[in-house]
């Protein structure tokens, strides 16, 4: 179920737009890469499960402006219809938002109800949760960008240099997580999460690395001289 908030931006996914435009989505997916790797567009990368064959494949979510650069390069009628879309989801948006005082006590309770039944499945799942983080150990790891910017590489270059030295997996289904072997090693973690898009609950994946896997891997790339600068 979607979780209705005024606070939260749409947002359209890649998968919507390749739809649009009336192409192929790994030429959206190329797209949308280039033009981030430039720094013209800002978007989120996270993984959907295909309905079908249950494998996991990138997107990309992107807000109206990021949305309005990705198809600026099209015709007019495409750039209509996705701002048509646009407007849909605005007014489907706007309908949900409390109206009054008694429809946003109505909306915090049916929350309230929500949450408690969600911490309720927790709870059946803590003995399960607290006996596998004590197995993994307390060292769940941090965002590759936080260690990237540690180092002096931006989050696409370390991306890049990754999957370069065959640490991190370039196919589609399984782009910029790591190799299983490296996954075992306590190098990396991968974090599973949710988002809500178009009404719709979907999965993320988000590579992490640990704090053993920051100590090897700062030595990986001053054997590759890709900190050679940061070392000197």
């Amino acid at each position: 179920m979607l979780s209705i908030s005024t606070q939260t931006e749409m947002t359209m996914s890649s998968r919507e737009i390749a739809v649009f435009v009336g192409t192929t989505h790994d030429s959206v997916l190329k797209t949308c890469r280039e033009l981030i790797h430039r720094g013209v567009v800002f978007g989120t990368e996270t993984q959907y499960q295909h309905e079908q064959n249950k494998q996991w494949y990138p997107e990309f979510h992107f807000n109206y402006r990021n949305t309005m650069v990705l198809v600026s390069g099209y015709s007019v009628e495409i750039r209509a219809k996705i701002i048509d879309r646009w407007q849909e989801l605005e007014k489907q948006t706007q309908l949900q938002v409390p109206q009054s005082f008694a429809e946003a006590l109505q909306l915090a309770a049916n929350q309230a109800k929500e949450l408690e039944e969600k911490n309720q499945a927790l709870a059946i799942a803590v003995p399960k949760a607290e006996f596998a983080d004590a197995i993994a150990g307390a060292d769940k790891g941090v965002k590759l960008g936080q260690f990237a910017k540690a180092v002096g590489l931006g989050p696409v270059t370390i991306f890049r240099v990754l999957r370069e030295l065959k640490i991190f997996m370039s196919r589609e289904d399984s782009y910029n997580l790591p190799y299983q072997d490296y996954v075992e090693r306590g190098y990396f973690t991968v974090k599973q999460g949710t988002y809500e898009t178009n009404s719709q609950t979907r999965i993320s994946h988000t590579a992490l690395i640990t704090g053993k896997g920051e100590i090897w891997l700062r030595k990986k790339l001053l054997e590759t001289g890709h900190l050679k600068a940061v070392a000197a």
